[in-house]
């Protein structure tokens, strides 16, 4: 089952001289509960479609499916209340609401569609996380790799069609790095959740279903367990 279908996407910056085509005809699509990594160097194309995908920057051209519906068709409104219903985000810089506990923090995309939690809301995806002992805690009472599960919970929470996750161990050291992987990989295989995440940090794909990579704003896919195809 097809939960995101990206057709001849296309995406520029300027005019004339200053003419940036950062997509070029990009086309890809992802089943339910895969887990796919975006590889490229660093302004390849690869943030522009998360961003795109993200419904967080307007295509040029093209369209981008999820679960069937254009996220493109609709009003700017109408984009953001189904973005923040069915698509979740990691980012490397975490993003926590200082102010916010940990399970505060895990809940808080749920306050912020106007839903209520019932009491113990948080409990399952606190032990995925390992972090139940300190749900209490504040964002800075946490280390970085404790601080990057949180936003994966908050991501997780809604159970939405697509997780997004953009260069989520980019602050992190490589022990915490292996754990942020793990738990994302946990996450697609329990709760069968679909994830495309960007990294330049092609030791990290050994894990995922399936790798695209980007260059100069074109994509080719090069299929699973493509390691020997990014030396």
């Amino acid at each position: 089952m097809k939960i995101v279908n990206v057709k001849h996407l296309c995406r520029t910056y300027g005019e004339g001289e200053a003419r940036v085509e950062a997509l070029r005809d990009v086309s890809f699509s992802l089943e339910k509960g895969e887990f796919a990594a975006v590889v490229g160097e660093s302004g390849s194309g690869k943030s522009t479609l998360l961003n795109c995908i993200g419904a967080l920057d307007v295509p040029t051209s093209g369209t981008i499916e999820m679960d069937g519906v254009n996220l493109f068709s609709m009003t700017e409104e109408e984009r953001t209340i189904y973005r923040r219903r069915n698509i979740g985000f990691v980012f490397q810089a975490f993003q926590l609401v200082p102010e916010l506990t940990v399970e505060q923090n895990i809940l808080f995309p749920l306050l912020l569609d106007g839903r209520r939690p019932g009491p113990g809301a948080a409990d399952e995806l606190l032990d995925l996380l390992g972090l139940t002992e300190r749900r209490g805690h504040l964002p800075h009472q946490l280390s970085g790799g404790q601080q990057q599960r949180v936003a994966i919970g908050r991501a997780l929470v809604t159970s939405p069609k697509l997780i997004l996750a953009d260069e989520p161990t980019g602050n992190l050291d490589s022990r915490s790095s292996r754990d942020v992987m793990e738990l994302l990989t946990q996450a697609s295989r329990r709760y069968g959740q679909t994830i495309l995440m960007i990294t330049h940090n092609v030791g990290l794909t050994s894990s995922v279903d399936r790798v695209l990579r980007v260059t100069d704003g074109v994509l080719t896919d090069l299929g699973g367990k493509a390691d020997e195809k990014l030396s």
